[in-house]
């Protein structure tokens, strides 16, 4: 199993969204970034997810998600009406994937960002450093226990 964290901003879509979805199951799509495309084309059925707030009055680790169908072409590429569009994007040639993600679970309270920065074992993450906006990212078994221990203690 892999895992990984992948960030959404409240206001496009939230973990609540995740959760009231069918299912509770959504695409997760939009991602418009060569190196977290090919992130999504890694994961695996069953890979589990931190589900990160970004770009929010307080960004942080709000709950948790599994990838519930392995990457497929994003079909918000394809329609010239939606913000995703990328007229480079053909139903023959797509650029861009998708994954579906699963509702896991919601912590009862976020675990900032600045939390995350003071923790040693999470210094080479990409996500605690200055000025990063890769929207998926991996992370390290280490890692995943260190963030989990993390938010147990922020319960």
């Amino acid at each position: 199993m892999n895992y990984w964290l992948m960030k959404s901003e409240p206001t496009t879509f939230s973990i609540e969204m995740l959760e009231r979805s069918p299912n509770q199951t959504a695409p997760w799509d939009g991602v418009r970034n060569y190196q977290a495309r090919n992130f999504m084309k890694q994961m695996q059925i069953n890979d589990l997810a931190f589900f990160y707030h970004s770009s929010c009055k307080v960004p942080g680790i709000v709950g948790l998600m599994r990838v519930s169908k392995l990457a497929y072409p994003d079909f918000t590429a394809l329609d010239p009406k939606n913000c995703h569009y990328d007229p480079k994007s053909t139903p023959e040639k797509p650029i861009w994937e998708m994954v579906d993600v699963q509702f896991v679970e919601k912590f009862s309270e976020i675990t900032p960002l600045k939390i995350l920065q003071l923790e040693i074992h999470l210094n080479d993450m990409p996500l605690v450093r200055k000025g990063n906006r890769l929207s998926i990212m991996p992370v390290s078994p280490l890692q995943w226990q260190t963030m989990m221990n993390l938010t147990e203690r922020n319960k």
